[in-house]
C-alpha cells in the first residue's frame, strides 16, 4: 500500500508517535545470527535494519555468495506484487515466489529475509515517487487535499496492498518522500512537528479506511450476484422489517426519509471520500487558524519530485508505481 507507513500508521500524539523503535516484531530479528546471514546481513557494520531495507536505501549490495543467476531482489519484488494483484496478499509466500521464479524457497532468503520484510518492499515499488512538490505558496489545505487524492489513486490501484499489517514507520525512500511531501504541505502552518505528523496520519487513515470500504462492499455486491442499486434496495427494506420504529426511532425517520433508496441519478462515487475529507480538512483549519494561521509553502523550496532520497528505484527494490494491481471500486 499505500500509507504513511509501512503497512500503515498508528495514532501520533503532539510529542512524538505511538510507534515502536525498531524492526523487531515488524520483521526478522536481525539480530540472530543465522538471520543475518540467511539475509546477507554481517551484524558487524550493519545498521541494524534488515539488509534488503539496507539495500532499498543504496546502504550495501546483496552477497554474491550463492546467488542464483538472473535472480535479484527486484525480480523478487516484483512477482511478489504480481501474485498478489492476481491472486490476493494470501496467496504471496517465499513457495509461490520461488515457483514463479523456479528457484527454491531458501535462496530467496540470501534477499529477504522475511515475508513481512517482503510485505514491506512490496509496497515501496508499487507507491511510486510523489508528484511535485507544491508550488511555492500553496495553501496547506490545497496541499494536503492533493497529498491525500494521490494517496487515495495508489490505493485503488492497488488495493492487495491495504490488507498489509501495520509493521513500522516509514522506512524506505519512496515512503520517506511521501512522508516527506505531506510536511511540507502543512510547512507554512504554525503546528509543531508532533502535530503536523498527526495530521498526516489522520488523513492517511481517512484515505485508507475509506479505499477499504469501498472494496470490502463491492467485493461483498460481487459476491451477491445482484447489482449494488439491488443490494441497497434489499438493504433498506430488510432494515425497515427489522427495526421497531418505538426502539429506533431516529432510524424509522432515516429510512423515512429516503436516504437508503435507490437515487434517481447516480451518486458520485468519490462523494463519501469527498465529504470526510472536506470535514476533516476544515477541523484542521480550525487548529491552523488557532496556532497563527499559515503562510503557504516556502518560497525558497524547490519544486521537483525527482529530489535524490537516497535510493529507489537505483537500490534494486523494483519501480512499479501507479501501475494497476486491482481496478477502482466504481
Amino acid at each position: 500500500m499505500a500509507s504513511s507507513g509501512n503497512g500503515g500508521t498508528s495514532g501520533g500524539t503532539s510529542g512524538g508517535t505511538s510507534w515502536g523503535t525498531s524492526w523487531e516484531g515488524g520483521g526478522a530479528d536481525v539480530t540472530d545470527e543465522s538471520t543475518r546471514e540467511r539475509a546477507g546481513e554481517s551484524g558487524d557494520d550493519g545498521t541494524g535494519l534488515p539488509a534488503s531495507i539496507e539495500a532499498a536505501w543504496g546502504l550495501r549490495e546483496r552477497p554474491t555468495k550463492g546467488r542464483k543467476p538472473g535472480l535479484s531482489l527486484a525480480r523478487i519484488v516484483d512477482t511478489a506484487v504480481t501474485v498478489a494483484a492476481t491472486e490476493g496478499l494470501p496467496a504471496v509466500s517465499m513457495g509461490r515466489i520461488a515457483k514463479k521464479l523456479g528457484v527454491s524457497p531458501m535462496s530467496l532468503y540470501r534477499y529477504v529475509a522475511a515475508k513481512d520484510e517482503l510485505y514491506v518492499l512490496m509496497q515501496e515499488a508499487i507507491i511510486g515517487d510523489p508528484p511535485a512538490l507544491p508550488a511555492p505558496g500553496t495553501d496547506w489545505r490545497t496541499a494536503m487535499a492533493e497529498w491525500a487524492w494521490e494517496m487515495r489513486r495508489i490505493c485503488y490501484e492497488n488495493l492487495w496492498a491495504l490488507r498489509i499489517p501495520v509493521s513500522s514507520p516509514p522506512a524506505t525512500p519512496r515512503m520517506v518522500a511521501w512522508w516527506e511531501w505531506g510536511l511540507v504541505a502543512l510547512e507554512g502552518t504554525r503546528l509543531d512537528w508532533g502535530e503536523k505528523l498527526s495530521v498526516i496520519l489522520m488523513v492517511n487513515g481517512h484515505v485508507r479506511h475509506e479505499a477499504t470500504l469501498m472494496a470490502d462492499l463491492a467485493a461483498a455486491v460481487e459476491a451477491s450476484g445482484r447489482s449494488a442499486d439491488a443490494v441497497l434496495a434489499g438493504y433498506g427494506r430488510t432494515i425497515q422489517r427489522l427495526a421497531d420504529p418505538a426502539r429506533f426511532p431516529s432510524v424509522a425517520e432515516m429510512l423515512a426519509a429516503g436516504v437508503l433508496d435507490v437515487p434517481e441519478e447516480p451518486e458520485s462515487p468519490d462523494y463519501e471520500f469527498v465529504f470526510g475529507l472536506e470535514r476533516m480538512l476544515d477541523g484542521i483549519d480550525l487548529l491552523v487558524r488557532e496556532r497563527g494561521g499559515d503562510s503557504g509553502v516556502g518560497r525558497d523550496r524547490g519544486t521537483g519530485a525527482g529530489r535524490d532520497t537516497g535510493g529507489g528505484r537505483d537500490a534494486g527494490v523494483g519501480g512499479r508505481g501507479g501501475e494497476k494491481g486491482a481496478k477502482p471500486v466504481a
